[in-house]
């Protein structure tokens, strides 16, 4: 009786796990981690932005200082403009001197050069941590935070910064024994107000820091805001891994990382962390129904995940959906709860230009604009995350997100309405090789790809409805024929190159035909070229031609069940790192700080329709 009993018992149990309320993924899709886009079809209309090239070699074009570790960025709007924050090293995680950037913008597509936020702190000599061997001499503070921005209710933007101490490179800034929270404010002109702390971890106080304590301040605004902020659980919540262990304004004080948030249609909250661990408050993030679970049918590793309610109602998580930290990708659900697919916002990884440690490749460390600070007027989702641990990028989330395109292309750049010309159209847009609207000399208007960076390149790809005998015409001007390079790609949902033409540097425009090339033709430069490419599936064959001439008829590069994608990239596919690359890059790459002369592609026109 006892053994049934006890069987009953833990049936029960794991009836009650199962049954209880949690954010749960029961789509098929998963993502295949051999492919950098993980063979995920996109969100139709996402825009990637670089916002900071990380160079050594230029810091005049990157953030001054030329350091080359930047990550942890938040993001937030606030009195018409965009807000990031972001951390910063010379060279590695962990290692000091840190400090804390700020860079904004207008429109989310250009990016004031970045300015410093929380600048590097002088840890006092002799100062020793619990458990961790030496002794602190000519050493910096190294920032740490998860959470970069509050919107007080007295309409005050603060901004935070954690000053950790590292006393080695091995050592952790986010262990509980740092120095304390820094806070300062934004003000509406852009200038900040001075630095104050808001929380000291243990043996720290006014009189042993740098800067006052905040109740200290004779804003008696900037004080009720900061206050405000202490008062709030959910804000508290994300100051966990670096607060006192024993926190009291702390709820919950086991070390999950990463929190992030959102409330639910009927009020209640669901919590995220790294690990897709999950957990479910009834009372505002004051306590949690159970002990943090990995989230049912969720992949993913150490890399932070992001929830939020959209702007249309639906619900969204944005994380690496594999052991690795690519893609970045985005689960939609209806309620919040049960999540059923998965999708692509950015399969690119740039080149690792410089080595250090704990540098993991691929987008990662999503952040979206967190509940109350500030609502973009386009309705979309905007996030912000570091690539490589080097560059800091956003992308900007169409609501509603869709995924399948209802009807063919027929875009003349220069007839559409201004600011919508890219709306249905993907970007991958680096600060050296940037994809926007332009005029040219005669004020015309075109899709503009350009390119003069050694180690990235300019994506602009186009969605259409699945077709199996295709039509794709596009006209097409090229500013250069002695250099850049220029793939258009005919795509599948999963990213299969079906055709790749090619616009090379020798003035040559080819075809990929399996290990080798065909050329159509010889191009000029300044001359615009109509391109039309019929493509039959089932045959497995498609026609080029160029201003009405049949250049070429040829065996798809690789047989595809239909076309819905077509592609423009401005330099060959990349396929490093694998999954069997090592997990630091310790080298910087040759040549690190080249500049290439740019090269200029402009699309005038671009036009897709299915053939009989």
């Amino acid at each position: 009786m006892r053994r049934i009993s006890m069987a009953i018992l833990l049936l029960l149990a794991v009836w009650m796990v199962s049954a209880q309320d949690t954010v749960r993924y029961t789509g098929s899709t998963l993502n295949n981690s051999d492919y950098h886009h993980g063979q995920l079809s996109p969100v139709i209309g996402v825009h990637n932005i670089q916002v900071l090239r990380a160079s050594r070699e230029h810091p005049e074009m990157a953030d001054v200082y030329g350091w080359t570790y930047n990550h942890g960025p938040n993001i937030a709007y606030w009195n018409n403009t965009f807000f990031i924050q972001y951390l910063s090293n010379p060279v590695s995680e962990h290692e000091a001197p840190g400090q804390v950037y700020l860079s904004t913008s207008k429109n989310g597509y250009d990016w004031e050069q970045p300015i410093v936020l929380f600048p590097p702190y002088k840890v006092p000599d002799g100062t020793v941590k619990e458990g961790v061997e030496g002794v602190a001499k000519n050493n910096f503070s190294v920032l740490h935070q998860r959470v970069g921005f509050y919107v007080a209710p007295n309409g005050k933007l603060l901004t935070m910064g954690y000053y950790g101490i590292c006393i080695t490179h091995e050592d952790s800034p986010n262990d509980g024994k740092g120095i304390g929270r820094a806070v300062r404010e934004i003000y509406a002109d852009g200038s900040l107000g001075p630095i104050h702390f808001i929380r000291y971890n243990k043996g720290w106080n006014e009189k042993n820091t740098d800067y006052p304590f905040y109740q200290s301040s004779t804003d008696k605004a900037f004080v009720a805001a900061c206050d405000a902020m202490l008062a709030e659980p959910l804000m508290m919540q994300q100051w966990v891994e670096e607060a006192d262990r024993d926190d009291p304004l702390i709820p919950l004080k086991e070390q999950y990382k990463a929190f992030s948030y959102y409330h639910l249609n009927d009020g209640r909250v669901v919590g995220l962390w790294k690990h897709a661990l999950t957990s479910i408050s009834n009372d505002g993030g004051k306590t949690w129904e159970y002990t943090a679970t990995r989230a049912p049918g969720f992949v993913t590793k150490a890399a932070k995940i992001w929830g939020q309610k959209m702007s249309d109602g639906k619900f969204a998580t944005v994380y690496n959906p594999s052991q690795f930290r690519w893609p970045l990708a985005i689960s939609l659900s209806d309620d919040g709860l049960e999540y059923t697919n998965l999708h692509l916002i950015n399969g690119e990884i740039s080149t690792m230009r410089y080595g250090g440690q704990f540098k993991s490749y691929g987008p990662q460390y999503m952040r979206g604009i967190l509940e109350g600070n500030g609502t973009p007027p386009d309705g979309k989702m905007w996030l912000t995350y570091s690539m490589n641990k080097e560059d800091i990028w956003v992308s900007s989330v169409p609501a509603p997100a869709l995924t399948e395109a209802t009807k063919h292309a027929a875009d003349v750049f220069d007839k559409m309405k201004n600011g919508k010309e890219l709306d249905t159209w993907n970007i991958f847009s680096p600060a050296w090789a940037p994809v926007k609207i332009e005029e040219d000399q005669q004020g015309k208007k075109a899709l503009v790809l350009r390119d003069k960076d050694p180690f990235d390149y300019a994506v602009a790809e186009k969605v259409i409805p699945a077709s199996k005998k295709l039509a794709v015409e596009f006209v097409i001007n090229l500013a250069q024929n002695d250099h850049g390079l220029l793939h258009v790609e005919l795509l599948d949902a999963k990213g299969n190159a079906a055709i790749r033409l090619m616009f090379n540097n020798e003035s040559n425009f080819m075809n990929k035909d399996g290990y080798g090339e065909n050329r159509n033709m010889v191009y000029e430069p300044n001359r615009d070229y109509e391109v039309k490419v019929m493509v039959d599936v089932d045959r497995n064959f498609y026609e080029v031609f160029v201003d009405g001439e049949r250049k070429s008829g040829r065996l798809c590069h690789q047989k595809v069940e239909s076309v819905s994608r077509i592609m423009f990239r401005t330099g060959e596919r990349r396929y490093y790192p694998t999954i069997d690359s090592p997990r630091m890059q310790w080298f910087d790459v040759e040549n690190s700080g080249a500049i290439d002369q740019e090269a200029v592609y402009s699309i005038k026109s671009f036009k897709t329709y299915e053939t009989k």
